[in-house]
């Protein structure tokens, strides 16, 4: 039985506590450890043995929730080296690409891994480039904490350009996290299959801009480039109304689908 599946919680497992300002804690359940706050400490032997839900208290009297993380919860808790994309692009990025069970993905700038493990879980098989070691060690030691050992199966990180070219054959979708991803246009349509898709995540709109530039020609079609706003709603009671702040923008999402080389330049 999987610890995602499991009824209580078991040394080795993942555990999120939240207090009661809904401070967010995100520990490892280690036997002989205890997690330390302002508010007193927790044994995790306390922990250990509860079911999902469980209400454990400090030493100091304060109070947590204790319940499994979730991919967002690890996503905006994880360690990470560079910024990550954040869930409400995550989810997007998964569908305008048309992520799915067996989808080869090539990925360039898995950063802290947000994105991979997001992938992964939609059950593609991915091969990163990353340009720094320290950013691909991190990638996957965030892969194996959160998914475990079995989706490194389907992990293939290399520390290399992808601006350079890309080796990797018989690819069906082309995400990139760059700062000049239209550099890689002309290497994806060498290695993509017909019909595959490319995405490319930007933070500027003149990033976009050059992106879409790369793609104006025969060899593209479906173009368009959105972003993603995100606002939660207050509701006590009969007071009703949006949220004063909210997540507006973190990044321009660019994709578009390869044509065939045979396919009629005129449509």
């Amino acid at each position: 039985m999987s610890s995602l599946t499991s009824p209580t919680f078991a040394y080795g497992d993942k555990v999120l506590l939240i207090d009661g300002k809904q401070r967010r804690y995100l520990i490892n359940l280690t036997e002989g450890s205890e997690f330390h706050s302002h508010a007193g400490y927790v044994s995790h032997s306390e922990i250990a043995g509860q079911p999902e839900g469980f209400r454990v208290q400090s030493t100091k009297g304060a109070r947590y929730i204790a319940l499994r993380p979730t991919l967002e919860d690890f996503v905006v808790e994880m360690p990470r080296g560079a910024q990550v994309i954040y869930p409400k692009d995550l989810a997007p990025i998964c569908m305008l690409a048309d992520i799915g069970p067996g989808v080869k993905v090539l990925e360039s700038g898995v950063g802290s891994g947000a994105l991979s493990m997001t992938m992964l879980r939609y059950g593609a098989e991915i091969v990163g480039y990353e340009l720094r070691e320290d950013f691909a060690n991190r990638a996957v030691t965030n892969v194996r904490s959160f998914l475990g050992e079995e989706a490194l199966s389907r992990y293939h990180v290399e520390v290399r350009d992808c601006y350079e070219g890309i080796d990797a054959p018989d690819i069906d979708r082309v995400i990139l996290d760059l700062p000049e991803p239209w550099q890689v246009v002309p290497h994806a349509q060498k290695v993509m299959r017909p019909g595959g898709i490319l995405l490319a995540y930007t933070p500027s709109i003149t990033q976009a801009v050059q992106t879409r530039e790369a793609m104006a020609n025969p060899m593209w079609t479906g173009t368009r480039t959105l972003e993603v706003l995100h606002r939660g709603w207050y509701i006590e009671g009969q007071a009703v109304r949006p949220d004063h702040r909210m997540v507006a923008h973190t990044g321009f999402l660019t994709t578009g689908r390869l044509l065939s080389a045979e396919a009629p330049r005129q449509i």
